[in-house]
């Protein structure tokens, strides 16, 4: 018997409020795709749920996980600790599954250092505008503004990032974005390179944090 393929790392980043969550839930509906579900210290937000969004743990027992070395990686974020089991990581890609992560940076600069068996493709997203994001945020935690203009002062920062990952997108019309990212992936399994427009994407960037 043929041994089973190995499953993919697709990692998905970008600056908060700009929509990956959303892209890797719908990304996760195709065949043999699976999101890796973080644990996190962080509250639940209204309508999440334990084990389906997250696993929701405090952080004594992150903190635990931590020590005895059972996360892929992890990362502090907004005060919060954020992680992915690796045991439950690595089942899934040696039964051929491909596995989505929904990571910051830092979360991804570590999986690219352990130099895993494992192909992976690298995708970083962007907001359309400054003022969109800003409504993004607004709308996802309540109308808290002091909650939006913390992530807003910190998007300076993670929007640097999108040069360390393999394809930058603008998520303008989810569908359109959605669809960018797919034949991207596809592209990358074939080993065809698919090239971004670096100027375009300096200049867009450029927009957004000036």
């Amino acid at each position: 018997m043929a041994e089973k393929k190995a499953g993919v790392i697709v990692i998905i980043s970008s600056p908060s409020g700009a929509g990956k969550t959303t892209l890797v839930k719908k990304i996760s509906k195709r065949n043999k795709f699976s999101i890796s579900i973080s644990h996190t210290t962080r509250k639940p937000r209204a309508k999440e749920k334990n084990g389906k969004d997250y696993y929701f743990v405090n952080n004594e027992k992150f903190k635990k996980l931590i020590k005895n070395k059972k996360l892929l990686e992890y990362a502090k974020v907004f005060k919060n600790y954020y992680g992915s089991y690796k045991k439950t990581v690595i089942d899934k890609l040696n039964k051929g599954e491909n596995i989505i992560f929904d990571i910051d940076w830092q979360g991804t600069k570590q999986i690219k250092k352990k130099k895993l068996k494992y192909k992976i493709i690298t995708i970083f997203i962007l907001p359309p505008s400054k003022k969109e994001l800003f409504n993004r945020l607004l709308k996802r935690d309540q109308k808290d503004k002091k909650i939006a203009l913390e992530r807003m002062k910190q998007f300076k920062t993670d929007v640097m990032h999108w040069k360390d990952y393999d394809f930058t997108v603008i998520n303008d019309k989810i569908e359109k974005c959605y669809k960018q990212i797919i034949n991207f992936i596809n592209k990358k399994n074939e080993k065809n390179i698919l090239k971004i427009n670096k100027k375009f994407v300096k200049d867009h960037i450029q927009n957004l944090i000036n």
